[in-house]
């Protein structure tokens, strides 16, 4: 194991050093991800799609076939076995709870020269979440990334997990359902 001191003469590059990460820094690597980015910007879901079956392997024929249903979703819950399904239940509560106690109302009030100040606090119309994984088992993402837009009021929750060889996973989607997700696309990487 290296052991660090901020005594050491040369501590702020070894740090540096440790954390850096080859591919941040990596020109190519960033080129690519800017190009991936403008294509999609250009081409669309059908880029996305091509994309998809690129990298994750993904079986899909068209970009409909990315998008699960909340069928699907209510499926994969209501198939968890009772103990899972009970943490997943109790994990989701409290997490909840927290975010509930959390939440702010908007206030005004009148001033002096009568006039009305204050504060509006309103949701996003439509928030965004990746999990990441795939064939991982990350329910914990969903959970902690959808509950506080759930509990904020936001109107549209969208989900996007790689699928790769358009495998799923199960406990990812329960989460996704127990959640109030309203979209989930099969979908992963920097497209």
């Amino acid at each position: 194991m290296r052991r660090l001191s901020t005594q050491d003469q040369n501590f702020k590059q070894a740090f540096a050093e440790l954390l850096a990460f080859e591919t941040v820094s990596d020109p190519e690597l960033l080129k690519t991800v800017d190009q991936i980015i403008a294509d999609v910007r250009q081409h669309g879901d059908a880029h996305v799609l091509k994309l998809t079956q690129q990298f994750d392997r993904h079986p899909a024929h068209q970009f409909s076939d990315l998008e699960l249903s909340q069928a699907q979703l209510k499926a994969a819950f209501e198939g968890l076995n009772h103990e899972v399904r009970e943490a997943l239940e109790l994990a989701a509560g409290r997490i909840r709870e927290f975010h509930q106690a959390q939440k702010q109302e908007g206030w005004t009030y009148v001033d002096a020269l009568g006039n009305t100040l204050g504060q509006k606090v309103t949701p996003l119309d439509r928030v965004g979440i990746y999990v990441p994984g795939g064939l991982a088992s990350y329910p914990s993402s969903v959970l902690m990334n959808a509950l506080p837009a759930q509990v904020a009021g936001v109107p549209e929750i969208i989900m996007v997990v790689p699928a790769p060889n358009g495998e799923l996973n199960p406990l990812v989607l329960a989460a996704a359902y127990l959640a109030g997700v309203h979209r989930v696309f099969t979908v992963g990487g920097v497209q």
